[in-house]
């Protein structure tokens, strides 16, 4: 699937005396701003504007290159329990593997998304970028509020919660989601959870 600013390819090679045309689906809309002004005009993306400023990204996102941000809207942080959110904001390099965790390592239109599709993030870890009809989903949760917002230096996709990645988890996180949460339970009980968190 070829995109052209994110419009679909539909013909390709349309072979004319002066030139060659090819169809798309969508008129192609001028681009002005970077990722980073994205950011700091849109009023829904306010947490993730100071998030941003405090690990000094903001560089990185106006930089030139081809990245898919992937957004997390106020909402998304705020469905985050408040001591979980306070932790991670106060911990720089927690704070900056969760947004790294959020920037593909390319340009990604959601035309050109296909389901099954694997992406490496900064972080280095992986995301499942895939689609359930219409919707796009991440590690198949339908969770893209608002899709193929055009920057200079790659595309933006709102996203309605928050991809937390391990290394920004606690211990106690991390075994709360796994199969040893039992073995939480009785550390708690012994008094020693406050070495986990």
């Amino acid at each position: 699937i070829v995109t052209v600013n994110c419009a679909r390819l539909l013909k390709a090679d349309h072979h004319a005396t002066n030139g060659v045309v090819h169809v798309i689906d969508k008129v192609i809309a001028t681009t002005t701003n970077s990722i980073q002004h994205i950011i700091e005009t849109e009023e829904s993306l306010e947490t993730l504007r100071a998030a941003v400023a405090a690990s000094d990204l903001n560089s990185l996102l106006e930089s030139e290159g081809q990245y898919t941000l992937l957004a997390p809207t106020n909402e998304a942080f705020e469905k985050i329990p408040r001591e979980t959110l306070n932790r991670i904001l106060g911990d720089p390099e927690a704070l900056r593997d969760l947004l790294n965790h959020h920037i593909l390592k390319s340009a990604m239109c959601a035309e050109a998304i296909i389901a099954g599709l694997t992406m490496e993030t900064l972080e280095g870890t992986t995301l499942d970028v895939g689609c359930s009809g219409e919707e796009l989903t991440l590690n198949g949760k339908p969770i893209i509020a608002n899709k193929d917002v055009l920057a200079t230096n790659g595309v933006v996709h709102f996203v309605n919660e928050l991809l937390i990645p391990d290394s920004a988890k606690t211990l106690f996180e991390l075994a709360q989601e796994s199969e040893v949460s039992k073995s939480m339970d009785l550390f708690r009980q012994a008094g020693l959870s406050s070495h986990l968190t």
